[in-house]
Protein backbone atom coordinates (compact mmCIF):
# COMPACT_ATOMS: atom_id res chain seq x y z
CA UNK A 1 0.00 0.00 0.00
CA UNK A 2 1.02 3.55 -0.60
CA UNK A 3 0.16 6.28 1.86
CA UNK A 4 -0.81 9.72 0.63
CA UNK A 5 -0.47 11.35 4.01
CA UNK A 6 0.75 10.31 7.43
CA UNK A 7 -1.35 11.89 10.18
CA UNK A 8 1.57 12.02 12.61
CA UNK A 9 4.00 13.90 10.38
CA UNK A 10 1.75 15.27 7.64
CA UNK A 11 4.36 14.07 5.14
CA UNK A 12 3.94 11.89 2.12
CA UNK A 13 6.05 8.79 2.79
CA UNK A 14 7.97 7.07 0.02
CA UNK A 15 6.80 3.48 -0.35
CA UNK A 16 7.33 1.12 -3.25
CA UNK A 17 4.24 0.30 -5.30
CA UNK A 18 3.24 -1.77 -8.30
CA UNK A 19 1.51 1.36 -9.62
CA UNK A 20 3.84 3.44 -11.84
CA UNK A 21 5.12 6.51 -10.00
CA UNK A 22 3.50 9.05 -12.34
CA UNK A 23 0.13 7.31 -12.03
CA UNK A 24 0.49 7.06 -8.27
CA UNK A 25 1.22 10.79 -8.04
CA UNK A 26 -1.83 11.56 -10.21
CA UNK A 27 -4.04 9.34 -8.07
CA UNK A 28 -2.68 10.89 -4.87
CA UNK A 29 -3.21 14.43 -6.10
CA UNK A 30 -6.71 13.73 -7.41
CA UNK A 31 -7.74 11.96 -4.20
CA UNK A 32 -6.68 14.99 -2.17
CA UNK A 33 -8.64 17.24 -4.56
CA UNK A 34 -11.66 14.95 -4.13
CA UNK A 35 -11.35 15.03 -0.33
CA UNK A 36 -11.26 18.83 -0.45
CA UNK A 37 -14.75 18.82 -2.01
CA UNK A 38 -16.22 17.29 1.16
CA UNK A 39 -17.37 19.75 3.82
CA UNK A 40 -18.81 19.23 7.26
CA UNK A 41 -22.25 20.85 6.83
CA UNK A 42 -21.70 22.97 9.96
CA UNK A 43 -18.17 24.20 9.18
CA UNK A 44 -17.15 26.22 6.09
CA UNK A 45 -13.85 24.34 5.70
CA UNK A 46 -13.25 21.07 3.85
CA UNK A 47 -12.50 17.94 5.85
CA UNK A 48 -8.94 17.66 4.51
CA UNK A 49 -7.94 21.14 5.73
CA UNK A 50 -9.80 20.53 9.00
CA UNK A 51 -7.43 17.61 9.61
CA UNK A 52 -10.20 15.00 9.71
CA UNK A 53 -8.30 12.76 7.27
CA UNK A 54 -5.75 10.74 9.22
CA UNK A 55 -4.50 8.41 6.50
CA UNK A 56 -5.12 7.47 2.88
CA UNK A 57 -3.69 4.21 1.54
CA UNK A 58 -3.67 3.23 -2.12
CA UNK A 59 -3.24 -0.52 -2.58
CA UNK A 60 -1.53 -1.99 -5.61
CA UNK A 61 -4.96 -3.06 -6.91
CA UNK A 62 -6.07 0.62 -6.67
CA UNK A 63 -8.34 0.08 -3.69
CA UNK A 64 -8.25 3.19 -1.52
CA UNK A 65 -8.65 3.06 2.26
CA UNK A 66 -9.36 6.33 4.03
CA UNK A 67 -8.95 6.59 7.79
CA UNK A 68 -10.76 9.62 9.11
CA UNK A 69 -12.28 11.08 12.22
CA UNK A 70 -15.02 13.53 13.09
CA UNK A 71 -14.76 16.73 15.12
CA UNK A 72 -16.65 14.96 17.93
CA UNK A 73 -18.12 11.48 18.40
CA UNK A 74 -21.55 13.15 18.55
CA UNK A 75 -21.04 15.02 15.28
CA UNK A 76 -24.45 15.52 13.60
CA UNK A 77 -22.86 14.70 10.23
CA UNK A 78 -21.48 11.35 11.44
CA UNK A 79 -23.81 9.41 9.17
CA UNK A 80 -23.16 11.62 6.14
CA UNK A 81 -19.44 12.36 6.06
CA UNK A 82 -18.06 8.82 5.52
CA UNK A 83 -20.52 8.33 2.64
CA UNK A 84 -19.55 11.70 1.18
CA UNK A 85 -15.86 10.71 1.38
CA UNK A 86 -16.59 7.36 -0.28
CA UNK A 87 -18.51 9.06 -3.10
CA UNK A 88 -15.88 11.74 -3.69
CA UNK A 89 -12.91 9.35 -3.77
CA UNK A 90 -14.84 6.83 -5.91
CA UNK A 91 -15.11 9.48 -8.62
CA UNK A 92 -11.33 9.62 -9.07
CA UNK A 93 -10.36 7.98 -12.34
CA UNK A 94 -8.51 4.73 -11.68
CA UNK A 95 -9.77 4.10 -8.15
CA UNK A 96 -11.11 0.56 -8.01
CA UNK A 97 -12.86 0.57 -4.65
CA UNK A 98 -13.02 2.75 -1.52
CA UNK A 99 -13.17 1.81 2.14
CA UNK A 100 -13.73 4.51 4.77
CA UNK A 101 -12.82 3.78 8.38
CA UNK A 102 -13.87 6.23 11.10
CA UNK A 103 -11.72 6.35 14.22
CA UNK A 104 -11.57 8.51 17.32
CA UNK A 105 -8.05 7.45 18.25
CA UNK A 106 -6.45 9.87 18.49
CA UNK A 107 -9.28 12.31 19.06
CA UNK A 108 -9.45 15.28 16.73
CA UNK A 109 -8.40 18.69 18.04
CA UNK A 110 -7.92 22.10 16.46
CA UNK A 111 -4.17 21.52 16.28
CA UNK A 112 -4.80 19.22 13.28
CA UNK A 113 -6.21 22.04 11.16
CA UNK A 114 -4.15 23.57 8.38
CA UNK A 115 -3.15 27.22 8.38
CA UNK A 116 -5.73 27.76 5.63
CA UNK A 117 -8.50 26.35 7.86
CA UNK A 118 -7.41 28.50 10.79
CA UNK A 119 -7.51 31.64 8.65
CA UNK A 120 -10.94 30.74 7.23
CA UNK A 121 -12.34 30.13 10.71
CA UNK A 122 -10.52 33.17 12.17
CA UNK A 123 -8.74 31.05 14.79
CA UNK A 124 -5.51 32.98 15.22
Amino acid sequence: MTKIKDAETGHQPTISSAIPEAELMRLSDEIVVALKTVFDPEIPVDIYELGLIYKVDIADDRTVTVEMTLTTPNCPAAGQLPNMVDSAVSMVRGVKDVKVDVTFDPPWDQGRMSEEARVTLNLW
